[in-house]
């Protein structure tokens, strides 16, 4: 069932609804995505809504996640994210679920080459973020992917404006922080961690956006 005529759609403008028309899959969605700039943050930390990503044109990952899952719900489907929580010295990243029957995939965006969109192949929420354990590392090569949230259902906000807010909406990624996390690793196991190879280092200093400028 279509979900376009939920109030919490209801103040999007002509262009916007347009817009949410026609990014009528996952795929669609991404390529939409990919065409925005990362929000390198220039004037201090935000967390924009889907209207201000879409006005400004730019986007890290929450912003982008919360994006595509404010599509996918108004064509149907759940409004999820996943938090992929990192080590203490790394940054978490975040991607927005989909399915396709019953396998998961995750829109989301990335400046790196990796932590970027998964197919619909993976069976459970484990198996996804999974995926992204061994290209989850820093510039020292230190493997630092410790945990995963279950699905956060964002239509828990439909009563406080989320898709169309003009300003920054700090409670969902404390919410989303704060919800329910499964740890991928013991002590142990994070102590025998290998270091990526250098190879893999330089890979990953691949960049797409350099000062809201495609470089490749």
């Amino acid at each position: 069932m279509i979900n376009s005529m939920k109030p919490v759609f209801k103040n999007l403008s002509a262009d916007e609804l347009s817009l949410f028309k026609k990014l009528s899959t996952p795929k669609k969605i991404q390529d939409f995505l990919d065409t925005i700039a990362v929000n390198h943050e220039p004037d201090g930390d935000t967390c924009k809504s889907p209207r201000r990503v879409l006005r400004e044109r730019s986007a890290h990952c929450i912003e982008a996640s919360m994006l595509a899952a404010a599509i996918l719900y108004f064509h149907g489907a759940t409004p999820l994210l996943m938090d992929l929580q990192a080590a203490k010295d790394d940054f978490d990243h975040v991607v927005a679920l989909f399915k396709s029957g019953n396998r998961l995939g995750a829109i989301t965006k990335s400046n790196h080459s990796t932590l970027r969109w998964r197919e619909p192949i993976f069976i459970s929420p484990r198996e996804l973020a999974m995926s992204y354990f061994h290209e989850y590392f820093m510039d020292n090569g230190k493997r630092t992917l410790r945990a995963f949230s279950k699905p956060f259902d964002l239509s828990r906000y439909d009563n406080d404006n989320w898709i169309t807010d003009e300003e920054n909406l700090w409670h969902i990624p404390i919410d989303l922080d704060e919800s329910p996390h499964t740890k991928i690793l013991t002590p142990s196991q994070i102590r025998a961690l290998r270091l990526a190879d250098p190879i893999e280092i330089e890979t990953n200093t691949v960049i797409e956006w350099k000062d809201g400028k495609r470089v490749i």
